[in-house]
């Protein structure tokens, strides 16, 4: 390394330390980076729980498959709409303080679920978790952006995506293998204690935020903030490329249990909940996507990994066990790659309202996971797999047409990172 590259990197270093941002190697920036990643597992596991619980929810409460999707569908869909009141609320009270309380209650509402008496009432419980949840995905996206020095955002995202992505994992084998050996209500009130302890977990090591301050706006105010997100053509692809991906991605592992209980494959209960092991790559796929857009572009990164669904997907229609299971893996490594670039894209790139324009991509996000996941079962009670893969086939064929556009876009702000 040259004498005038190595200065300029002293210079850098400088200058991150003076204006108090987490540099990667620094041991803020690990604390602040674990502290988001248990927070992401917490919030993740208590999230999708039930998914693995639709067939036991079928029988014991005599729904349909799309009955028992609700159970998923009321809590991503209230995450979704109130997403957008958590940026304001965030700038009022701080941002580590809405992220620590949404994780404390929504841990208690996932111990209640345990003992709802019927299915109305667990809808009702985990409707009210939907809306807590909202406190933190947006606003770790906004805490990120803020906190992190630029270079080290890729992989800081990429990290608490991975969090997300365990979460996810865990909350559903933990669940699916507890449900085997005792019940579906003590895997759930388990998994609320271990939600507890992440949350503790993640209040005591997250760093404060330095660079936030805080806010009091008028409500025409907040909604012209919300408003100008929408005049960058760039973000409202990226807050399609949300919907129409996370769409795809509940309704295959909504369903994907279901085809694997019947023939011609005929798994046992237990053994279909392992099935979400496959999250595993999505941890890898996240923080590797993370480091290689900070290095060769997000708008490469994108629409390869587009392609790598799409390819996932066709592959699960085999009859064989292997190649289905190999399907669902590419598929789960193109979307988290795919989502841990644009979610830190959407922070970088809006200029003014990054708490907004973080908020509104997750609205997109949870309202087509909730619309996406409700609307498969409607596609397999006619269709079957047949219906399940077609479906996810045109709208990662849509989320192509957006990937392309983002190519084409000339970049509007200097924060923007090519």
């Amino acid at each position: 390394m040259s004498l005038i590259t190595a200065a300029k990197s002293m210079i850098r270093e400088a200058e991150a330390k003076d204006e108090g941002y987490l540099e990667r190697g620094s041991k803020e920036y690990r604390q602040g980076s674990l502290a988001l990643f248990a927070a992401g597992l917490a919030t993740f596991a208590v999230l999708y729980c039930v998914q693995p619980l639709f067939p036991v929810y079928v029988k014991e409460f005599g729904l349909s498959p799309a009955t028992a999707s609700l159970s998923l569908s009321v809590s991503t869909i209230l995450l979704a709409v109130s997403a957008p009141a958590t940026s304001f609320l965030s700038d009022r009270i701080g941002r580590k303080s809405l992220m620590v309380l949404s994780l404390l209650i929504s841990s208690v509402c996932c111990l209640l679920t345990a003992f709802a008496p019927n299915f109305a009432s667990l809808l009702a419980i985990r409707a009210v978790q939907g809306m807590v949840l909202a406190g933190l995905p947006a606003v770790a996206m906004t805490y990120l952006a803020e906190e992190m020095e630029a270079k080290s955002l890729g992989f800081a995202m990429g990290l608490y995506i991975s969090g997300n992505t365990i979460g996810g994992l865990f909350g559903r084998v933990a669940v699916s293998t507890l449900t085997e050996a005792l019940s579906w209500r003590w895997g759930i009130g388990i998994l609320a204690v271990i939600s507890l302890a992440a949350s503790l977990y993640f209040w005591r090591n997250l760093p404060p935020s330095r660079h936030f301050r805080m806010r009091r706006m008028e409500p025409k105010a907040i909604l012209q903030l919300f408003a100008a997100q929408f005049r960058d053509s760039g973000l409202i692809c990226l807050f399609a490329l949300g919907a129409i991906l996370m769409g795809g991605f509940v309704t295959l592992y909504n369903y994907l249990e279901f085809r694997l209980l019947e023939a011609p494959f005929h798994l046992p209960p237990t053994l279909v909940g392992w099935v979400f092991v496959i999250y595993l790559v999505g941890t890898f796929s996240s923080s590797w996507m993370g480091r290689m857009s900070d290095r060769i572009g997000r708008r490469a990164v994108l629409w390869i990994n587009v392609l790598l669904m799409l390819a996932g997907i066709l592959l699960t229609l085999s009859a064989q066990l292997a190649v289905v299971i190999l399907g669902a893996g590419i598929f789960t490594f193109g979307f988290f790659g795919d989502h841990s670039t644009a979610s830190s894209w959407v922070g970088d790139r809006a200029a003014a309202g990054k708490a907004q324009a973080s908020s509104l991509y997750l609205l997109f996000y949870y309202v087509g996971s909730s619309l996406g996941g409700s609307a498969g079962g409607l596609f397999w009670s006619r269709y079957e797999w047949a219906g399940i893969v077609g479906m996810i086939s045109v709208m990662l064929l849509l989320a192509m047409v957006f990937s392309f556009a983002l190519t084409a876009l000339v970049p509007e702000r200097a924060k923007l990172l090519h």
